[in-house]
């Protein structure tokens, strides 16, 4: 659920609500999902940024929330690559200026191309520049294309930046194979789609300190139901705790060589560290799974398994 309204990250404002915004000079705006904000949305948020600074303008990304399937079919087993606040942080770091999250309703759903492009895209955020991919489409039903949008811009004066096919197709990047690549725990090749690794944000919460017993401490990670997760199993990551970075392990699964319960957890060891974090927010970059999560005779075999664990992502580090 989104709690803000707008909030400023440095240089980026975020809205909830076209009503909120005002004061946005010569806007330039691109529209989309941006999961995970990969390679290929970095080359149009790049183009995005070239123009404002061209006509002495801001740049505006245009996002809907929740997702599409959630809202039409009842869907809630959309998992994404990216949050929304974790969506901003990277859109600041590309020079984003303004990010719009307008909220997805069957109403919204129902607007036809020309309303949606007078009422949200002219009306609402007064673009002067447009900037799209070539297959872009909007409206009810995805109604409108390249066509309508180019009449559209001479009839309310905006103008139109297509990105081409070639400018888009030639970064062989997409937000549904770095999903695949997630979930199959390949995160080598996840993050070299990526414009950084891929991140797991949480607040911790108590576990049942077994890890600590195995001379191993964990922090339970607690994130959002709509993140998506990779496969379980064993990872090397990096933990920023107070903007400060530890290398540790990261547990994706169930633990069956324990069997206190067959919750589903997400549990870390920071190596060297011993301050009491239950309660903050941490971050997890996911770097390599290191093996599969499996069943061992005994909690002292596991503790053996734990620490060669250990050594392998020392070396991975």
């Amino acid at each position: 659920m989104l709690t803000f309204v707008s909030i400023k990250f440095t240089s980026l404002k975020i809205y909830k609500s076209l009503d909120f915004l005002e004061g946005i000079k010569n806007p330039v705006l691109t529209i989309g999902t941006f999961d995970g904000v990969h390679h290929g949305h970095k080359a149009i948020i790049k183009k995005v940024n070239e123009i404002a600074q061209k006509i002495d303008g801001e740049s505006v990304l245009l996002t809907f929330y929740p997702h599409p399937r959630k809202i039409l079919f009842g869907d809630d087993s959309v998992r994404l690559i990216t949050t929304i606040e974790e969506k901003a942080e990277l859109l600041r770091e590309q020079g984003i200026q303004h990010f719009v999250v307008y909220p997805f309703t069957r109403e919204f759903s129902r607007m036809s191309s020309l309303e949606y492009v007078r009422d949200i895209v002219v009306n609402g955020i007064g673009a002067k520049v447009v900037v799209v991919g070539y297959d872009h489409h909007f409206g009810r039903n995805r109604e409108g294309g390249m066509e309508q949008l180019l009449e559209f811009s001479k009839l309310y004066d905006f103008e139109v930046n297509e990105i081409s096919a070639e400018q888009i197709d030639n970064i062989s990047v997409s937000s549904s194979k770095i999903r695949v690549a997630i979930e199959e725990g390949d995160m080598e090749l996840a993050n070299s789609f990526l414009t950084q690794p891929f991140a797991l944000n949480g607040i911790v919460v108590k576990g049942d300190g077994i890890g600590r017993t195995l001379g191993f401490p964990t922090a339970n990670l607690q994130i959002p139901s709509e993140k998506i997760l990779p496969k379980d199993g064993v990872y090397a990551v990096d933990v920023i705790v107070a903007a400060t970075k530890y290398k540790g392990l990261m547990n994706i699964g169930s633990r069956p060589t324990i069997k206190v319960s067959e919750e589903h957890r997400i549990e870390v060891h920071i190596f060297d560290f011993h301050q009491d974090i239950y309660g903050e927010n941490i971050k997890v970059d996911v770097l390599k799974k290191i093996r599969n999560e499996k069943h061992f005779a005994s909690l002292e075999e596991l503790k053996h398994q734990i620490h060669n664990d250990k050594l392998m992502a020392l070396n991975i580090f």
